[in-house]
């Protein structure tokens, strides 16, 4: 697709946002809903687990399979065939009457939701022209961690109203909305690669992981920093739950809405990659996140700094994340699927080994290990960013 001369539209850039955050939901609603899945398919609580499990092999799969499609098909054909695919998963999932079919209905919306929340951003980088794209990926990317902090929000209150089949027949309902908005405001946006096979597309996915130092570079500062994300919030219902808080799952979910400030930083950090400041802002976001370890490791003292660590945290954490995205996406437009695919799977790795390695400290550690590895982890990043800063300056001028 030739460059837009034109500035994207503001109705277009808040349909990104809004269609972003609609479609990363549904990959989160089950997440407060198993122990109402465990009963009403007679799940064990330790089998029930499979439920997130099998979502989560969807969103992999749609990283390898689906994403990179939008480098050879027309992307908002794709788009929308796979929102009216999505449709139907999150309807099998509501008149699911097996475990079978609830598990084949939580794959496939993982695979589609995951499809289309990626694809959407690659999308909007692609529409948008090269002084603009920074600020219209950071309005899809807000769009897409409100989608993920409101999710849990929205599922429990549906499913207090109505029960968590009404939870995917309302999700069911909002993307037959947004399908007629996407088919009515989203501009045809044509391909210039010559159609390959899979196989080749794959491979050509790892010559890109080869060769492009900016992907490599950004994808291991992602892989770190999901890495630190999931120490946190993977432990942090262990301590909260425990004695002296007590605290209930649905107490504890809310913390994650001080996070929101992160949503509201993620276009800024992306308007500030446009003006060619992507490296002091990966500096200012790496600083933020070492910087809240401290506070967070203040828990057994006090509640509000706990939030502010909370707040520091996805402030650095959206920051880096939109400003790694603008800059693996200056490149040509036909790159753009398989690009945010690699990219994302760095943040894959990076989340499942910081949620395996958080339990396995706290348990030893308790919770100021959990920081302290955090921390670590947190300072490995802005030694990567120190030690490659210079290269990515003078070959890039980022």
């Amino acid at each position: 697709m030739n460059k837009n001369a034109q500035a994207t539209p503001r109705s277009v850039i808040a349909l990104f946002a809004v269609a972003s955050g609609l479609c990363v939901a549904n990959v989160y609603y089950a997440q407060p809903l198993l122990d109402a899945l465990a009963q009403s398919f007679a799940i064990s609580q330790a089998a029930v687990g499979g439920v997130v499990t099998a979502t989560q092999v969807g969103s992999a799969l749609a990283l390898l399979l689906l994403v990179p499609l939008g480098d050879v098909v027309e992307r908002r054909l794709l788009l929308l065939v796979q929102l009216l695919a999505l449709v139907v998963a999150l309807a099998v999932v509501a008149l699911a009457q097996s475990a079978t079919v609830l598990l084949v209905g939580m794959l496939a919306t993982g695979l589609l939701g995951t499809a289309m929340t990626q694809g959407l951003i690659a999308s909007a980088a692609s529409i948008a022209n090269e002084q603009e794209r920074g600020r219209v990926v950071g309005a899809a990317q807000g769009g897409v961690f409100i989608g993920l902090l409101l999710a849990r929000v929205f599922a429990g209150v549906i499913s207090d109203l109505a029960g968590w089949r009404a939870v995917y027949g309302v999700s069911a309902s909002l993307m037959l909305v947004l399908l007629l908005l996407l088919w009515r405001r989203l501009p045809v946006m044509r391909s210039t690669m010559i159609s390959v096979s899979g196989l080749r597309l794959m491979a050509s996915m790892l010559g890109l992981l080869r060769t492009d130092r900016v992907l490599q570079v950004r994808g291991v500062l992602a892989l770190l920093m999901f890495a630190a994300f999931n120490i946190f919030w993977s432990a942090m219902v262990l301590p909260l739950s425990a004695a002296p808080f007590g605290l209930s799952h649905t107490a504890i979910g809310l913390f994650a809405l001080a996070g929101v400030a992160g949503a509201l930083v993620a276009a800024k950090a992306g308007r500030e990659a446009d003006r060619g400041n992507a490296q002091r802002t990966s500096l200012l976001a790496l600083f933020l996140l070492l910087l809240a370890w401290w506070p967070l490791s203040q828990l057994q003292h006090s509640l509000v700094l706990f939030i502010l660590g909370i707040v520091l945290l996805d402030l650095g954490g959206q920051a880096l994340h939109v400003t790694n995205q603008s800059l693996i996406l200056r490149t040509d437009t036909s790159q753009h699927g398989r690009l945010v695919a690699l990219y994302m799977l760095f943040y894959a790795l990076g989340s499942g080994l910081g949620a395996m390695a958080t339990t396995a400290v706290y348990a030893v550690f308790g919770w100021q290990g959990v920081c302290l590895l955090g921390a670590a982890v947190t300072l490995l990043a802005l030694i990567v960013w120190v030690t490659t800063r210079r290269w990515m300056l003078v070959s890039n001028n980022l």
